[in-house]
């Protein structure tokens, strides 16, 4: 029987929305005699934000962790996350891309996220309506690279692992999803990505 691709899931962070200016970021950890590398683990690997990804915690309690680890007051803490957010950019090209790729193909949204992801990207950076379906890992408690959070939108999806792309930019979240059969794509860029789904969706599958 033949095999065909029949939805493209795409994750959001480092996809769809991208840290394209670094330097607000950059002379935020400076202003805390911090690396970049540890004002991020800070943020997003600390076990608060563990907590936050998987939904125990919600993002506002995971926020005022990271200022009492900082000893920042509630103004502080307000400026930090706008220094922290300012280079960040929704691709609304690639967006554009995938709201097309909808009329023909179930799209989905895969994210680790905090409890602020579905507001933030249907009112401050919609983009929500390019996706059939959007699965934020805090409102089901179930987090990449855990095969369950897959297998979970491939049934919301309706599709069979080997009938769907992934496009993610951590590698070890494409190895899980290629270990299910799902065709894995790591994000370099926008224009690397698309063009590998094209060839994917053309092709039927990757690695037959």
């Amino acid at each position: 029987m033949e095999k065909k691709i029949k939805a493209v899931i795409w994750d959001m962070g480092g996809v769809i929305l991208r840290t394209e200016d670094w330097n607000s970021r950059q002379d935020l950890a400076l202003s805390f005699d911090l690396s970049l590398r540890e004002l991020h683990d800070l943020v997003f690997n600390s076990d608060s934000a563990k907590k936050a990804t998987l939904g125990l915690i919600d993002n506002k309690t995971h926020w005022l962790n990271v200022a009492e680890t900082l000893g920042l007051s509630d103004t502080d803490l307000g400026d930090f996350q706008k220094r922290f957010w300012a280079g960040d950019r929704l691709d609304e090209t690639l967006v554009g891309y995938i709201r097309k790729l909808k009329n023909t193909f179930t799209t989905g949204l895969l994210s680790n996220a905090w409890s602020d992801a579905r507001e933030m990207l249907t009112n401050r950076r919609p983009c929500l309506d390019a996706f059939h379906y959007s699965i934020f890992s805090c409102e089901i408690g179930l987090a990449k690279p855990d095969l369950a959070i897959y297998e979970y939108i491939l049934n919301r999806c309706g599709v069979e692992p080997f009938e769907a792309i992934f496009v993610d930019d951590a590698i070890e979240n494409i190895e899980a999803a290629n270990r299910l059969g799902m065709a894995g794509i790591h994000f370099i860029n926008a224009d690397q990505a698309v063009a590998e789904v094209k060839r994917l969706l053309e092709q039927g599958r990757s690695g037959s």
